[in-house]
């Protein structure tokens, strides 16, 4: 009875303090995100999402910087969700098991882990200078693509990986072929995971600076992007520049907390279609 209760304790104590620190990660969370919504609020109106910059940022609009990110999104979008979930598929439905694929895995969760800034460094050289695409859209882009790419590939595999494998077994059982297999009975189980674990990854590369910072973003660009070929300007580096160069009077601590306000909005609006895809894909489910 002694030993029953003090495991009932145990249990009990481990409970509670896990609700505690979830419940303290989850207040300091709310304090960044409301401190920046009542410092933000102020300064979003109309002529501050539409409008341009002025005086080298600090007072003006942010449309530019506004397009700039969404054509950095789209772009890596197009690069890295087809490379991302094909690589994923190949190596849980096609690759063998052998101590090649295992050391290709292992170098994927090294690179997950590698910071942002070298690959913002590895896209200077390949993309700005061998490959010439000089600094725009398009080498940031690519420079995304390849720093959410590990993210995109593991979180791929791990949702076709969860699909059982009897309902592959008895699809080539009645004679389909394992392209016919993956289509119709592994991706419509696993499409929730992967799209899931793609948004997340495109949702942090909205919110990177040092890769964009060596190959697209631009400090100052009073005008509209001519698009995936031209340099722009991008949230989180604005935001930086700020924060970091200007002194620090009213309207640019206005400027500095509605850029903030903007690209946490942009960046919860991908994690929340996230959600509604995976919401409505499991939906579909019917095991």
């Amino acid at each position: 009875m002694t030993r029953s209760r003090s495991r009932s304790l145990r249990e009990g104590f481990v409970k509670w303090l896990m609700r505690i620190l979830t419940y303290i990660i989850v207040a300091i969370v709310a304090y960044i995100i409301l401190d920046i919504v009542i410092k933000g609020i102020p300064a979003i109106n109309w002529e501050f999402l539409s409008g341009m910059p002025s005086k080298g940022g600090r007072e003006g609009g942010i449309l530019p910087v506004i397009l700039g990110t969404l054509l950095l999104v789209a772009g890596t979008i197009v690069v890295a969700l087809p490379l991302g979930m094909t690589a994923a598929i190949y190596l849980s439905e096609y690759a063998r098991q052998n101590r090649f694929t295992r050391v290709i895995r292992l170098a994927i969760v090294t690179l997950a882990g590698v910071p942002s800034i070298v690959f913002g460094l590895f896209g200077l050289g390949l993309f700005v200078m061998f490959l010439g695409f000089g600094f725009s859209a398009w080498a940031g882009a690519f420079t995304l693509a390849c720093m959410i790419l590990p993210t995109i590939i593991v979180a791929s595999e791990e949702a076709l990986r969860a699909v059982p494998q009897g309902l592959r077994e008895a699809s080539l059982a009645l004679g389909a072929t394992k392209w016919q297999t993956i289509r119709k009975n592994v991706l419509p189980y696993s499409v929730s995971g992967m799209i899931t674990g793609s948004i997340l990854g495109i949702g942090r590369a909205a919110g990177e600076t040092a890769p964009i910072l060596f190959t697209a973003a631009a400090a100052y660009l009073p005008f509209i992007p001519r698009g995936m070929s031209s340099q722009v300007m991008a949230l989180p580096y604005h935001l930086y520049m700020v924060s970091v160069q200007f002194p620090q009077t009213k309207e640019v601590n206005l400027m500095r907390y509605g850029t903030a306000l903007v690209l946490i909005a942009i960046v919860l609006s991908i994690n929340l279609v996230a959600i509604i895809l995976r919401i409505r894909a499991r939906r579909k489910i019917r095991w």
